[in-house]
């Protein structure tokens, strides 16, 4: 099975890295310790190794084609509900300069991110329990991130009100999305300007058979106000308009 996620991150033609065999041999121990764990809690859907390399691991790693010098600096990277660990661990694997802060609402999926890290010994890795509201409000997270990623499922303007306030001016909140993005990028125009952004860049690509992806790159060009994000549920239920 390593013989095939090696044969697939080659045959994509997406990425740009040329991964070593250390790191490939990683991401393969990565996709067995998560199959396993998924057999007693639930982790992901998507199992087949192909599917996997293709939608989580070749995904979270393309980012490099928004931000050319990811492999070459230190940038601090918060990755907000990272769930099983997407974006963040494969990046964590890739580019090992990068510092990532991985927080998820839920304990038992820190706790298998912790697992892995042990496993693989990755020490650019810290995982936090927390919700976004929560984090985004302690002053030792608010706007101290080079970068914000997210892959969760979310509307933009929802998802702008979490991840925002942990990127500092200058900074970037780089959000990865599918099919029906242009409708979203519409409808969170206003939120990310009240919020301190502005769309600065994107790229599309295909994902093979599983269809276009796209990575927006959301500068931080001036401060959120204190009051963002709003109390539990308001993000989600009412977004910015």
């Amino acid at each position: 099975m390593y013989n095939d996620m090696d044969k697939y991150l080659s045959e994509s033609n997406i990425l740009d890295t040329v991964l070593s065999d250390e790191k490939k041999e990683k991401l393969y121990r990565f996709y067995k310790i998560l199959i396993e764990k998924n057999k007693v809690m639930n982790l992901t859907s998507i199992t087949d190794i192909r599917e996997c390399t293709y939608k989580h691991f070749i995904d979270s790693i393309a980012i490099e084609k928004l931000v050319k010098d990811i492999g070459e600096r230190e940038y601090s990277v918060a990755d907000l509900g990272t769930g099983a660990g997407f974006p963040g661990i494969p990046l964590a694997i890739v580019f090992p300069n990068l510092r990532l802060d991985l927080i998820d609402s839920l304990n038992k999926r820190v706790k298998f991110i912790q697992e892995v890290c042990e496993a693989l010994e990755l020490k650019n890795v810290t995982a936090i329990h927390s919700r976004a509201e929560d984090i985004a409000k302690d002053k030792k997270y608010r706007e101290k991130f080079d970068i914000c990623v997210s892959r969760a499922v979310a509307n933009l303007a929802s998802l702008s009100e979490y991840c925002l306030p942990l990127v500092k001016v200058g900074g970037s909140f780089i959000s990865y999305k599918s099919k029906g993005f242009d409708v979203e990028v519409n409808d969170a125009k206003k939120a990310i300007q009240v919020l301190g952004g502005e769309i600065s860049d994107s790229i599309k690509f295909k994902l093979a058979e599983y269809g276009e992806r796209i990575l927006l790159d959301i500068k931080k060009v001036k401060p959120t106000a204190s009051k963002y994000p709003r109390k539990a549920g308001l993000p989600t239920k009412e977004p910015i308009r």
